[in-house]
């Protein structure tokens, strides 16, 4: 599956298999710069064709991301209600303290997984995974 990133803030879209061979792969969106509330509706657009072409597992890597404005986080919120509705589900990794205290004032702490490498939130989509 192959996806070209819409946004400047998306550098890479990467997509690998977790898991057991036959297992619907995991797709990794990497993020940079200063994150727009438009920008976040562009990444939260590659979300959504991600999931029209099948992918159902989502990791948001947010290591190179230096801010993000708070008002764009509601469209990553609905993706995220759009994969979970198909049967998948969306993580975020990377992010700095000062970039998950935005995300949990923008109310998003409670509907997103949050995790602090991209290893750890691959891991949480094994089956067994605890």
């Amino acid at each position: 599956m192959s996806v070209q990133p819409s946004s400047p803030h998306v550098t890479q879209v990467a997509v690998e298999p977790v898991g057991s061979p036959g297992e619907p792969p995991v797709a990794t969106l990497f993020l940079e710069g200063e994150l727009t509330r438009e920008g976040l509706a562009d990444v939260a657009d590659t979300l959504f064709r991600l999931v029209h072409r099948g992918c159902r597992k989502v990791v948001v890597d947010l290591a190179d991301v230096g801010h993000l404005d708070y008002r764009g986080v509601k469209p990553l919120l609905q993706r995220a209600a759009l994969l979970r509705a198909a049967g998948g589900d969306i993580k975020l990794c990377g992010a700095s303290p000062y970039v998950a205290a935005i995300l949990r004032v923008a109310g998003a702490w409670q509907e997103l997984e949050l995790y602090p490498t991209r290893a750890s939130a691959l891991a949480a989509f094994r089956p067994g995974w605890a």
